[in-house]
């Protein structure tokens, strides 16, 4: 007995790898199972699969009247849906594709391998793409749909990020990159340009479209692109009927909520223009997805029962023969037995262990191949390595149309033909170095015409212009509506209204007592009804509209829903009832952030994905923007997209009864990281006004590329008309908004103060003129992050550029001769008006509301904080001490004249 037979008898008979078996049932009358099961035959061959199905869903519905509960039936044979006769014939040419696959296989692993060789490691990933091949080359041949004659009718893709390197390399087999960018893998600074670690559009914009690596936000991120897609083409707006929306990830992805928590939207809305294709190598980073159980029918049970149709491409056309003959069932049995930890061992096990531990389970299965060798046991392939079988899979996604989306369950190997330097081992998610010997088996083994001699530096490899393997590419990429992945990188653009078209909308809110929150609902409404741009407005929410009070657009604008609305709402007699329709503009996501924001992000890259500039307007909880969802955030920045985020009932002291968990003192520090996120705290409804239209022109007339983060408050209080010269103040991000002179003042100081705490400093303003006889300018800051920004770069540039003339920044341009001290107070933390510091001519102290939140009025939490009127004031007499303007004594006095309690606690640790 060999070793091999030795370990795999051993665990056989102690059950080693195998799912526990289930309690037995004793069949008490053989014979009449036998008739129902013949009966069920004649069914099948008289008068087809539907007329099975049906009997079958009567007699489980019979049953269950009579109490009867029977399994459920989310789970079918761990075999391949599409069963051998069923499968069509593969139109492609195999061996010249299987040539191909094995060229871009070649120059993926080299692109990683010489990138680790050089000094500095860079890294790289080999293995997710080395089991996915079979998987992208099939759908580059014969399925993805590029960009075609107006650039905008592609299928969108997104791509497994750590298969990046077989993107690579395939692109440039095709002539699309050079060596150059090929060495330069990971070093994007080199000279003459490199290549991203992975899918970013922000880095490499004529190339990728949409960032996938940060596991979970394709999926989800794909689910709401079909959506959208179906969202155009319900509105009118464009056609997008032909284009498919495919998702590439791996079956350990599957672990983040994201990817499988919006499954059941994409059922409920019958995206059947949405394909998932799982690459289920049964391994992730440490070890198995799964190892005790079995990833696949797991997978398959989510999706069935949340509605999808499923596809599995379990076994490769090696087992076609063996299923045949197999008239027991007992090889169907034994693929369900063996858990996914075992069939990873078998990866790297010999022949003879699998035939003695998978096959020895039954000797009836021994009998089954008894004619075919170790090494042909060996070599057997699984489903996602089977071109037919992943076309087979492929072809039926894309034909079915029974209003479902679909997901493909394809089983493959990790470090799929990497041999002994990772194939199917825990380290192959890490491997990125392969000595020359596994090279060379490499190279043998997919029969790249690189010579032994050369072989060890892992040459890239492009077969001639006139090779039969670049035609057939070109060839196929080119009836397919040409490159993929591709991203144009001239955009259309649009006129957009002006804040002189607005005048009305401004006057309406002047000397009206509102919200911040209601200054911007009331100018989303006019954009929606906007000539120009109206229809191209995409308001989005999370099941949060009546908060915001946008309740008053659902009947002119209605919601959007795929079926339209189904029922009489409840509210029907009201005239801001819950109205959905085909046709609907407003996105309501239900209570989904992340689903909110992906919906963002598909309309925010419209204009580069389908040609149409859409405006996205997401509302949402302050709260739960950049803290909960910066990922997304993040993704929208690097996919380059454009629109509205607008963070609702925002500010640690405005939004006062919700507590410590709603209470947001810190976004606007959180947006500082997002460099095309350009952060606003507006006070007065025209500061919104003027904002949002120098958004729309900024991103829809002028083209770039940013995103608009706007802090809208719910406290009421009466806005000022507007003054004149402003607009640029306000779009910068300060202006001055009020002066006060005081006849004889001890002083003259400059007072800075943002969205609702802007009243508590012109509060301010007021008791250090009559009480402390100074005199005061208050700012309106509308943007401590774009000042800092603008006079940081002017910054750096004198720095580099020493005997030119140095820039004066905007922030630099308005203090200039102005007297300090300089006193900042606004609803964030402190770290927010602390940017400013380096360019304040003077004694600057800023006010912030560092700390968790709690539930109290206004009033309480902003003297808790000490961001109210009377510590503003007395912040301004500390500042003042310093310079000998006022005693300790004096201070004292004040802080008894204010009310303030010097013994409380400090906010920041209460």
């Amino acid at each position: 007995m060999t070793d091999s037979k030795t370990v795999a008898q051993t665990e056989v008979d102690q059950h080693l790898g195998e799912l526990a078996p289930p309690a037995a049932e004793v069949d008490m009358d053989a014979a009449e199972t036998q008739e129902w099961l013949s009966s069920l035959d004649y069914v099948l061959k008289s008068k087809g699969a539907d007329r099975v199905r049906f009997l079958i869903e009567q007699l489980r519905d019979r049953a269950a009247e009579e109490g009867i509960q029977s399994a459920q039936d989310t789970n079918t044979p761990y075999v391949n849906t599409i069963p051998t006769k069923d499968q069509p014939a593969y139109p492609g040419n195999r061996e010249i594709e299987r040539r191909i696959k094995s060229i871009v296989r070649w120059n993926a692993m080299a692109m990683v391998v010489r990138a680790n060789k050089r000094p500095g490691g860079v890294g790289g990933h080999i293995s997710t793409f080395a089991s996915s091949a079979t998987l992208y080359e099939v759908a580059f041949n014969h399925f993805f749909k590029g960009r075609g004659e107006d650039g905008y009718s592609g299928d969108t893709i997104y791509f497994q990020g750590h298969a990046s390197p077989g993107m690579y390399s395939r692109a440039f087999v095709e002539g699309r990159l050079s060596e150059e960018n090929l060495e330069n893998f990971r070093r994007e600074l080199a000279p003459g340009g490199g290549l991203s670690s992975y899918p970013h559009p922000w880095l490499m914009p004529d190339f990728w479209e949409y960032p996938t690596v940060s596991m979970g936000l394709g999926p989800i991120m794909a689910i709401y692109q079909a959506r959208f897609n179906e969202y155009l083409r319900d509105r009118g707006i464009k056609d997008t009927s032909g284009q498919k929306v495919w998702a590439f990830l791996g079956d350990g992805e599957c672990d983040e909520p994201e990817t499988l928590g919006a499954i059941g939207l994409a059922a409920r809305e019958k995206l059947d223009n949405l394909i998932f294709v799982i690459n289920c190598n049964l391994q992730r980073l440490d070890g198995p997805v799964r190892g005790n159980s079995k990833v696949i029918q797991e997978l398959e049970s989510i999706f069935r029962g949340a509605g999808w149709n499923v596809i599995k491409v379990v076994w490769g056309d090696d087992w076609d023969q063996l299923l045949a003959k197999d008239t027991t069932g007992l090889l169907a049995k034994r693929m369900n037995e063996v858990v996914d930890g075992q069939y990873q061992k078998y990866t790297g096990m010999p022949g003879s262990y699998i035939r003695e531990h998978f096959f020895g389970k039954y000797p009836e299965l021994l009998k089954l191949v008894e004619n075919y060798s170790d090494e042909r046991l060996e070599k057997m392939r699984r489903g996602g390595h089977d071109p037919e079988k992943v076309y087979a899979a492929y072809k039926m996604a894309t034909e079915l149309k029974n209003g479902k989306p679909t997901v493909v369950l394809a089983k493959t190997v990790k470090g799929y033909g990497l041999g002994e330097a990772g194939e199917g081992r825990n380290v192959a998610h890490n491997q990125k170095k392969m000595n020359e010997e596994e090279l060379l088996e490499f190279r043998t083994r997919f029969g790249i015409p690189i010579s032994d001699e050369e072989v060890g530096k892992a040459p890239f490899y492009t077969p001639p212009a006139n090779s039969q393997e670049i035609k057939y590419m070109k060839e196929r990429r080119a009836a397919l509506g040409g490159p993929v992945p591709s991203r144009p990188t001239t955009h259309p653009t649009m006129e957009v209204p002006t804040v002189a078209d607005y005048k009305k909308l401004i006057g309406r809110l002047e000397d009206k007592s509102c919200s911040t929150t209601f200054s911007v609902v009331q100018t989303l409404i006019a954009l929606c009804r906007d000539k120009k741009i109206g229809k191209y407005m995409v308001p989005i929410v999370p099941d949060e509209s009546r908060t915001f009070g946008m309740e008053g657009m659902f009947r002119e604008f209605s919601i959007y829903a795929h079926a339209g609305q189904l029922y009489e709402p409840v509210d029907s007699s009201l005239i801001t009832y819950y109205k959905e329709s085909q046709d609907g503009q407003i996105l309501e996501e239900g209570i989904t952030e992340a689903g909110s924001m992906s919906s963002f992000n598909a309309a925010g890259t419209a204009y580069s994905s389908h040609g149409v500039n859409m405006i996205p307007f997401f509302i949402y909880y302050s709260m739960f923007g950049f803290q909960r969802i910066g990922d997304l955030i993040w993704a929208a920045a690097d996919m380059r997209a454009k629109g509205f985020l607008i963070g609702g009932t925002a500010g640690r002291t405005t939004l006062n009864g919700e507590g410590l968990q709603h209470q947001d003192g810190h976004s606007l520090l959180n947006a500082i990281a997002f460099p095309t996120v350009r952060a606003y705290d507006p006070a007065f409804a025209y500061e919104v006004v003027v904002i949002i239209l120098e958004g729309l022109k900024r991103m829809y007339q002028d083209g770039e590329e940013c995103m608009y983060y706007l802090m809208s408050e719910n406290e009421e209080y009466l806005h000022p008309a507007m003054p004149e010269g402003c607009e640029e103040g306000i779009v910068k991000g300060m202006y001055k908004f009020r002066s006060r002179d005081v006849e004889g003042a001890k002083a003259r100081v400059q007072l800075f103060g943002s969205g609702a705490i802007l009243n508590c400093v012109l509060k301010a303003q007021e008791t250090l003129a009559e009480k402390y006889n100074i005199a005061s300018d208050v700012w309106s800051v509308t943007s401590y992050t774009q000042l800092r920004r603008e006079a940081a770069d002017c910054s750096r540039w004198n720095m580099l550029h020493p005997t030119e003339t140095p820039r004066k920044s905007y922030l630099e341009e308005q203090l200039e001769g102005v007297e300090g001290p300089f006193i900042s107070a606004s609803d964030y933390v402190r770290a927010l008006g602390e940017q400013l510091q380096p360019w304040i001519p003077g004694d600057y102290f800023v006010l912030g509301t560092d700390g968790m939140g709690r539930s109290e009025t206004r009033e309480a939490l902003r003297r808790h904080f000490e961001v109210d009127a009377e510590c503003v004031t007395y912040a301004t007499l500390t500042r003042l001490a310093k310079t000998g303007l006022f005693t300790a004594a004096e201070l004292a006095d004040a802080i008894k004249d204010l009310g303030i309690d010097p013994d409380k606690p400090n906010p920041y640790f209460a």
